[in-house]
C-alpha cells in the first residue's frame, strides 16, 4: 500500500454534490483510494507527484464500446450509407466487416483500443463484445477498470439485396448466450482487485425476443449488475418495432418492464417525437420517469449526418446522460467536444450542451449509471482513477477555466499521466510495458486480412475497393 500525494495547480474536486475547481490543492491517495482533498496536507506520504502547472480531473467513465472490432471501421465505413438504410452502416457494412475478421484480428483490435482509451482519458470502460476472456486479459495488461458484457441476441440482421433489412432468428441461441453471460459474470465479477465487473447486454431491441429481454431483466436483478441494450439507434429499427408492436421501442420496453435505473440504453437517438420518426410520443419522458440512463455516442452518428435531438433536451427533462465512444477513435476527448458542438448546432444555441454538461456526463453521469459513487469524482472515499493534464501545452495555453479548455481545445498529447486504482498506468504519455508500435503493426495486419476477405460476408460478393473505393484515384505513371 503506497501513500501518494499529488500537488496540483488545478484540481476538479467533488464537493457539495458536484464538481468544484480547486486551485493550488493537494490530493492524497492511500493504496487505491483517495483519502484527502484540500488546500494542504501535513501527514506523511511515500511519494509526492509534482503536478505544478497541471490540471487533475477524475478519469472518464466510458459507457459504450465495441473494442474488439471497431478500429477496423477506419478506411471502410466512412462516407458510405444507403438511403434505404437511412444512412446507417449497421445492416451492410458492419456485418460484412465482422464476417471478414479472425480471432487474431479481434485480439489486435482489443489491445490497440485499450491503449487508445488510456491515451485519451478513459479509466472505466463498458465493453459490449464477443471476446470477454481476451478483454479481461487486456484489461489486466493495461490496468483498465473493465465492465464486460458479452453480447447475446435471438436473431441477427442481414440483407440479401442491399435494399431491405431482414432477420434470421435462433431463439435458443439467444437464451444460451444469456446463460454464457451469466456464467462469465459469476466467474469474473470482482477480479483484479475489483476492477473487473460484469453486466448483461442483450444486443439490440429488434434482435431480442420479449422472452429474452424479460429473462435478462430477471437475471440482472438477481445478480445485482447493470444492463445495456442498443435501442432506437436506427430508423429501420424504429420502423420495424412500430410495425411489430404499434409502439416505439422505448414504449415497448417500458411496457414489458425492462427499463429502470440499472439500464443503460445505447443510443436512444431515434425517438418520438423527432425529425427522423414523424411519430407522436414522449420517449424522453419515459426515460426520465423510469430513471433509465442513456449512453450517448455522438461520433458514430455525426459522421453519418445524424444528431441527437437534442442533448440539452434530454438533460432538461431529467434523463441521466452518459458518454461512450462506441467506435473508432476510442477518444473520450473527442466525445466531449463533439457532444458539446453538435448539441449547440442542433439547438442553435451556444449556451446549451456546455462544457460542464458534457464533462458531468463523462464522469458523474457514467458513475451514476453504474451505481458507483466511488467513480467519476475526486473526493475522499473515491477510487484513485485520475488524469493529469498538461496546463502549459500548445493546446491548453492560456489556462483559466480548465474544463472549457479540456472540452474545446485539448488534444490527446495534453494527457500526461493516468492513475487507475491508485496505480500509475501512464506517465509522460508512455504506457509501461506496452509497445505502441507493435500494437499499430498488429492492427495494420488485421486490417489487411479483413480487407482481403470482405467479399466473403457481403451479400453481393464485392471487394474492398467496390465497397469502399479509395478517396482519390491512383496516380498514373
Amino acid at each position: 500500500m503506497v501513500r501518494r500525494r499529488i500537488d496540483a495547480s488545478h484540481i476538479i474536486a467533488f464537493q457539495n454534490g458536484g464538481h468544484r475547481h480547486l486551485q493550488d490543492g493537494v490530493i492524497v491517495i492511500d493504496g487505491n483510494e483517495i483519502v484527502h482533498v484540500g488546500r494542504d496536507f501535513d501527514g506523511p506520504v511515500d511519494e509526492t507527484i509534482d503536478a505544478t502547472g497541471m490540471v487533475v480531473t477524475p478519469g472518464f467513465v466510458n459507457t459504450h464500446t465495441h473494442l474488439y472490432e471497431s478500429p477496423l471501421d477506419k478506411s471502410f465505413v466512412e462516407d458510405k450509407g444507403r438511403r434505404q438504410f437511412y444512412l446507417s452502416g449497421l445492416f451492410e457494412y458492419l456485418p460484412t466487416r465482422s464476417a471478414a475478421m479472425t480471432d487474431a484480428d479481434a485480439h489486435a483490435c482489443l489491445a490497440y483500443s485499450m491503449a487508445e482509451l488510456l491515451r485519451t482519458g478513459t479509466t472505466t470502460v463498458m465493453e459490449i463484445g464477443s471476446y470477454p476472456e481476451e478483454a479481461v486479459r487486456q484489461a489486466e495488461r493495461f490496468g483498465m477498470r473493465l465492465y464486460m458484457g458479452p453480447g447475446f441476441r435471438s436473431g441477427r440482421w442481414y440483407t440479401d439485396d442491399g435494399k431491405e433489412v431482414k432477420y434470421a432468428w435462433d431463439e435458443a441461441a439467444g437464451l444460451a448466450g444469456l446463460q454464457r453471460a451469466i456464467d462469465f459474470i459469476e466467474r469474473n465479477d470482482g477480479a483484479q482487485n475489483g476492477r473487473i465487473k460484469g453486466f448483461l447486454s442483450p444486443s439490440q431491441v429488434d434482435t431480442c425476443t420479449e422472452e429474452l429481454l424479460r429473462r435478462s431483466r430477471e437475471a440482472a436483478t438477481s445478480l445485482g449488475v447493470p444492463m445495456a441494450l442498443h435501442t432506437s439507434q436506427s430508423v429501420n429499427e424504429f420502423l420495424e418495432m412500430t410495425r411489430r408492436h404499434g409502439k416505439t421501442p422505448i414504449e415497448w420496453l417500458r411496457d414489458i418492464g425492462f427499463l429502470g435505473p440499472d439500464v443503460i440504453l445505447g443510443h436512444a437517438i431515434i425517438l418520438a417525437p423527432g425529425s427522423w420518426t414523424n411519430w407522436a410520443g414522449d420517449d424522453i419522458g419515459i426515460l426520465a420517469d423510469t430513471g433509465t440512463n442513456v449512453a450517448h455516442c455522438v461520433w458514430v452518428f455525426a459522421r453519418r449526418g445524424i444528431a441527437m435531438e437534442s442533448f440539452a433536451r434530454y438533460l432538461a427533462r431529467g434523463v441521466n446522460m452518459t458518454l461512450g465512444t462506441d467506435t473508432c477513435p476510442q477518444s473520450m476527448i473527442e466525445g466531449l467536444r463533439y457532444t458539446a458542438v453538435v448539441g449547440k448546432i442542433v439547438d442553435r444555441q451556444t449556451e446549451v450542451a456546455t462544457a460542464a454538461d458534457v464533462f458531468n456526463a463523462a464522469t458523474l453521469g457514467g458513475a451514476k449509471a453504474l451505481g458507483r459513487d466511488d467513480l467519476g469524482r475526486i473526493a475522499p472515499g473515491a477510487k484513485a482513477d485520475l488524469l493529469l493534464w498538461r496546463g502549459d501545452s500548445l493546446f491548453m495555453t492560456p489556462l483559466r477555466d480548465p474544463i472549457r479548455n479540456l472540452v474545446y481545445s485539448a488534444a490527446a498529447e495534453d494527457l500526461d499521466t493516468v492513475l487507475i486504482d491508485g496505480e500509475i498506468r501512464m506517465r509522460g504519455r508512455a504506457i509501461p510495458g506496452v509497445d505502441l508500435g507493435q500494437l499499430t503493426r498488429d492492427l495494420q495486419a488485421a486490417g489487411e486480412r479483413m480487407w482481403a476477405n470482405v467479399h466473403k460476408g457481403d451479400w453481393a460478393g464485392r471487394s474492398i475497393d467496390e465497397l469502399a473505393p479509395q478517396t482519390f484515384p491512383p496516380f498514373e505513371a
